[in-house]
């Protein structure tokens, strides 16, 4: 099978049947039909619309080698400067269609796969078969063009560092018995985000001990596994009062494991928290999904300022000092978060396994920044649309003996009451609302904790030849002396 297109992604999920919980209920019937998850569904198959649409069907995939068929470009392992290149099109194409909203569209876990596999000789130490595995979920993904649900963190009971659970009942999940057909998975882990509207569920290593160090791929639907679900930030499907909320809400839940059995086909290590550790350090997999990840970002960053301007263009507020002061603030960040993507690129190298690597370094350097730039441009808009982002009409307003009124005294500087409106109702969505602040916690925390993100980047940021040449510089002064 081909890259799909929207409609074959939402047959294909139309057949799973996940077993999917919200406020105390099940989900009956098609999940693709469920309010809650409709918008976000829609939005994801239009991304797959778009990868087949004449017009990109090229730039978006490639000959896959073993079928010969196109297949999505975000499973390819780049081994060129130019196949980066065409990466970043592919993300950016991707991101632009949801405006950056949708942290998890396929590409993110694509991607991951995709580093694994080219690095899956390292499983050789728990043997053969587990490399093996692991190619055959990577080739099975890309050649059926399978998306992804995630999770690699644990309930947080205690967060501090020498915990360790005790409970006879796991509560992290964990192996708890291994027989001849598989692994026997108990426990639950967090924050999968679009937890059901997925083909699988992909599972990393967690913690610090062997207990929590395995890696496998399963069916969403595979028996046992259960997902709840966080309260819908979804409104109504009103596009006008809810641009973005009712497009874009990816589901986040929790996963619990009941007696699932993981077919050891599907197993890609376990009890191996050495090859947990050489698989992340060894591979590809940080520079390559933060590749992914500011590129995401920087497209949402863009949409901002367009925002921002737009608003600042509505109110006739150009002149003030102060409002130019703020959008020049929103742009340094953008062509700094730029340059470093693009450096990244330009000092990428070939790895151990042939895979064209961006340079990491500059990449951290960036996911470090925009943890702190997205707050200060939410903050920005708001400060913006000061009291206008308090009381604003709605759709139903302009449908109502209202609408007269509405139109003379909720318009704005050259432009109509509803154009007004719907600008306002997207900043409002975008910053005030529960969507809204769910992005800026996303944000702040999509590539962990912020404090540990700075800790890594000080840690592994090479500065030996700084560090020369002060030393050189004071033996000269010696010398001279």
């Amino acid at each position: 099978m081909p890259a799909i297109n929207g409609k074959q992604y939402l047959e294909r999920m139309d057949q799973l049947h996940p077993d999917v919980w919200m406020k105390g209920e099940k989900i009956s019937g098609k999940l693709s039909q469920h309010p809650v998850y409709k918008g976000a569904m829609q939005s994801k198959a239009s991304l797959y619309d778009t990868q087949v649409h004449p017009d990109f069907y090229k730039k978006m995939t490639f000959t896959s080698p073993t079928s010969n068929e196109r297949v999505g470009l975000s499973f390819l392992q780049p081994r060129t400067k130019e196949d980066l290149q065409a990466r970043r099109y592919m993300i950016k194409t991707w991101a632009k269609k949801t405006a950056g909203m949708m942290g998890r569209t396929p590409d993110y876990l694509n991607t991951a796969l995709m580093t694994f596999a080219a690095s899956a000789t390292i499983l050789r130490e728990q043997g053969d078969e587990f490399c093996q595995n692991l190619l055959n979920i990577y080739e099975d993904a890309r050649e059926k063009d399978l998306s992804f649900t995630h999770s690699f963190i644990n309930p947080q009971v205690n967060r501090s560092t020498n915990f360790q659970e005790l409970s006879s009942q796991p509560i992290a999940a964990k192996i708890t018995e291994k027989t001849a057909d598989g692994l026997i998975v108990n426990g639950a882990r967090m924050l999968a985000t679009q937890g059901g509207m997925t083909d699988e569920v992909f599972i990393l290593p967690t913690g610090k001990t062997d207990d929590y160090a395995f890696c496998f791929s399963i069916p969403t639907d595979a028996e046992g596994i259960k997902f709840i679900c966080r309260e819908s930030f979804y409104q109504d499907d009103s596009q006008f009062n809810y641009p973005l909320s009712s497009r874009f809400d990816e589901m986040d839940t929790m996963i619990v494991f009941h007696n699932v059995v993981v077919p050891w086909e599907r197993v890609i290590f376990y009890h191996r928290n050495d090859l947990a550790h050489q698989l992340f350090a060894r591979s590809s997999f940080t520079p390559q999904a933060l590749h992914q990840v500011i590129i995401r970002q920087i497209t949402k960053t863009e949409f901002l300022i367009g925002l921002a301007q737009k608003m600042v263009t509505v109110l006739n507020v150009t002149e003030y000092h102060h409002i130019q002061e703020k959008i020049s603030e929103m742009i340094i960040g953008l062509e700094t978060m730029k340059a470093l993507l693009d450096r990244s690129e330009l000092e990428a190298k070939e790895d151990e396994w042939g895979t064209m690597v961006p340079y990491v370094h500059s990449l951290f350097v960036a996911s470090n920044i925009f943890p702190k730039l997205y707050p200060r441009m939410i903050e920005i808009i708001q400060l913006i649309g000061a009291g206008g982002m308090v009381a604003i009409p709605s759709e139903e307003d302009f449908a109502s003996s209202l609408v007269s009124e509405i139109d003379h005294f909720c318009q704005g500087y050259a432009c109509d009451a509803e154009t007004k409106t719907k600008l306002f109702r997207l900043a409002w969505d975008l910053t005030m609302s529960s969507f809204g602040t769910r992005q800026t916690q996303y944000e702040r925390y999509f590539f962990g904790d912020p404090e540990r993100l700075t800790s890594t980047l000080y840690q592994g940021y090479p500065r030996e030849e700084y560090i020369s040449d002060v030393e050189t510089f004071l033996e000269q002064n010696r010398e001279e002396a």
